[in-house]
């Protein structure tokens, strides 16, 4: 977990980064897809793939 915090505020960083392009209604629809696709992605990346992982391979906590 010690690697989560810099993950999320990176991400976070590059969402309100593209925010601004909401405004404009060229650039809407690709805010949005950056968006949401980077709030998805880092979702999947710290929360199904570990949890996918210990499943596979049956780590038990020791």
């Amino acid at each position: 977990m010690s690697r989560a915090r810099p993950v999320v505020l990176g991400a976070l960083t590059t969402i309100l980064g593209v925010a601004p392009l909401l405004v404009d209604p060229f650039f809407k629809s690709m805010a949005v897809t950056v968006m949401f696709g980077l709030t998805f992605a880092t979702a999947l990346t710290l929360v199904v793939l570990p949890l996918f992982y210990v499943l596979v391979f049956r780590i038990r906590p020791t």
